[in-house]
């Protein structure tokens, strides 16, 4: 996918939360009558059209402002503005054009990046004529929606989709090379890793939380296996986000991460997975990269009999439902396994580019369905003719049957299990459509 960052900017309360949450269709963001309840920033990676791209949504803009809080959201504003490709400037037409708008617009006319002006809460006619004094702050992309029931969103996604390119970032000498982005929590031991596999301190290592500041990328080249290395800067939970370095830092791993081909996500084995771990997981799922868990720093764990075997265990638990992923445990600093986890990581990406011949996924999987038949729709028999693969990054599956809107997701999760028997997809993520026969 490609590296393409929008951000929401604008004065507390006009909505722009809403507008994050359905462009992720999830309610990820808190939303509130109240201003200024955004005060972390938050990430995300929305979808339209068949183009993936990351969204920050920031908390509301007080230029002149004394408040502990709107002061440093003010700073992460200007953060965020610098860092994306494309900014959504949002307004709210029941409130008209106010002095914190005037003041937003100043700054966006500043900048070189596209902008878009997003003018909120135009439910009805007599709300789309009040909106129209919007044109005077003098942006040429305007538009009008409604965040709470959508309408207006499909112009404004069209228009930033219009911008997106296919990813072209790596070189011409490693185009074709494998990319592994190692990912994580601050402190969890990933430079360590990065200079134990190229055996010389190629990045800064200390016990102090959040050391490695931007992307580190390394050219690999040892023992017949060729790759390019990304170290990036740990993400972690945006409360504990006070250092506006460290706002950089986390807007850059994200970008990282679109740029690799999979995912290394290392855990600290004495803290275990925790739920910014499974953000780390669950957006490396969406946006389609190989993953590979490197359960970091097991030289100082207690072990008993079948700690590992118990460890994992619970581990795929709460991975569920994508689960089928290597496992290992290492140790950076001493070493440890730390190979096994490049050549874990080269097999997934073998299984990412895998491509199974039609003739031999007909031939299996249409056992798995005489096996195991679709539910009945309405009185009627579903039948799935034909099964194809798709020419994307992503494996992806097509199957044509005569109703593909009626085929529910445990049977979904059935053809993508019998898949995963079949043909190995280990660490990679399968999507599965199923179209009109």
């Amino acid at each position: 996918m490609s590296g393409f960052t929008l951000a929401i900017v604008g004065r507390p309360n006009v909505g722009k939360s809403t507008f994050f949450n359905r462009l992720l269709e999830q309610r990820k963001a808190i939303v509130d009558d109240v201003s200024g309840v955004t005060r972390d920033r938050q990430y995300g990676v929305a979808e339209w059209c068949g183009k993936s791209f990351n969204v920050v949504d920031t908390g509301g803009f007080v230029p002149q402002s004394n408040d502990v809080f709107e002061r440093e959201i003010k700073k992460q504003v200007l953060i965020a503005i610098e860092e994306a490709d494309a900014l959504l400037f949002m307004v709210d037409t029941t409130t008209g054009v106010t002095d914190l708008d005037d003041a937003m617009a100043d700054l966006l006319r500043r900048s070189t990046k596209p902008v878009f002006l997003v003018v909120n809460k135009v439910d009805n006619h007599d709300r789309l004529l009040e909106a129209s004094e919007f044109y005077s702050l003098g942006f040429e992309n305007i538009f009008f929606i409604s965040s709470i029931s959508g309408s207006g969103s499909g112009e404004v996604l069209d228009a930033i989709t219009a911008l997106i390119e296919e990813d072209d970032t790596a070189g011409e000498d490693d185009a074709a090379l494998p990319r592994f982005a190692i990912m994580g929590q601050p402190n969890v031991g990933k430079s360590s890793l990065l200079n134990a596999l190229v055996g010389q301190e190629r990045t800064i290592v200390s016990d102090v939380a959040g050391t490695t500041r931007d992307t580190i990328h390394t050219h690999y080249n040892l023992f017949q296996k060729e790759f390019i290395l990304i170290d990036t800067a740990g993400i972690r939970r945006k409360k504990n986000v006070s250092e506006d370095l460290e706002f950089y830092s986390v807007i850059r791993a994200i970008k990282a991460l679109d740029e690799a081909d999979v995912c290394l996500v290392m855990l600290d084995a004495e803290k275990g997975i925790t739920a910014q771990d499974l953000n780390i997981f669950s957006m490396a799922v969406k946006k389609g990269k190989g993953v590979v868990i490197l359960v970091n720093k097991w030289d100082l764990a207690e072990k008993e009999t079948n700690t590992a075997r118990d460890y994992e265990k619970e581990l795929k638990n709460r991975l569920a439902p994508f689960n089928d992923v290597p496992v290992l445990f290492i140790s950076a600093k001493e070493k440890i396994r730390i190979l096994k986890a490049i050549e874990s990581a080269l097999e997934v990406y073998e299984n990412r580019s895998r491509k199974v011949p039609t003739s031999q996924l007909n031939e299996v999987m249409q056992k798995a369905i005489q096996s195991y038949h679709p539910p009945v729709v309405r009185g009627n028999a579903v039948s799935i003719k034909y099964i194809t693969q798709l020419p994307t990054v992503v494996p992806s599956f097509a199957f044509f049957t005569n109703y593909p809107d009626d085929i529910k997701t445990p049977y979904k999760n059935y053809l993508e299990n019998q898949l995963r028997e079949n043909f190995n997809f280990k660490g990679v993520p399968v999507r599965i459509f199923f179209r009109k026969k």
